[in-house]
């Protein structure tokens, strides 16, 4: 196995690894999550149907106010959570959710579009404290 790093801002939450779900869409956990099945509900969704529980979810950017931002803490309170999410830009408000929930969560990376740098499936350790990002990728 070798990996490649990516250096993003200064992030929130605890380190976490797991497999990524990739989407260039934008992000509301209130207008896109089935929260109770665990899965993206909204039809227009890049990730319709598809499982976030314990993925490292990597998108655009986040959409939605103070609803998203509670809803973070509820589902990591029930364990029908992301590991971590990644944005090419956060907002505050997801920030302090995420805070909240003690989530992970880190933005801005330096090598650019994240959601062009990890594909779906690709192991992903976030360590947000350092702001890093470590992609597994398999020896050729």
């Amino acid at each position: 196995m070798s990996a490649l790093e990516l250096a993003c801002h200064v992030g929130i939450g605890p380190d976490v690894t797991g497999v990524a779900l990739v989407a260039r869409d934008d992000f509301s956990a209130r207008y896109d999550l089935d929260r109770i099945n665990g899965v993206f509900s909204r039809p227009q969704h890049a990730l319709a149907g598809q499982s976030y529980r314990d993925r490292v979810l990597v998108l655009n950017t986040a959409k939605g106010g103070v609803a998203t931002a509670w809803m973070l803490h509820e589902m990591v309170s029930r364990g029908i959570a992301p590991r971590a999410i990644l944005f090419n830009a956060a907002n505050t408000i997801l920030a302090q959710g995420a805070a909240l929930a003690n989530l992970a969560l880190c933005d801005r990376f330096e090598a650019g579009d994240v959601t062009s740098l990890i594909r779906t499936g690709q192991r992903v350790s976030v360590y947000p404290s350092r702001g890093r990002v470590v992609i597994e990728h398999d020896s050729p």
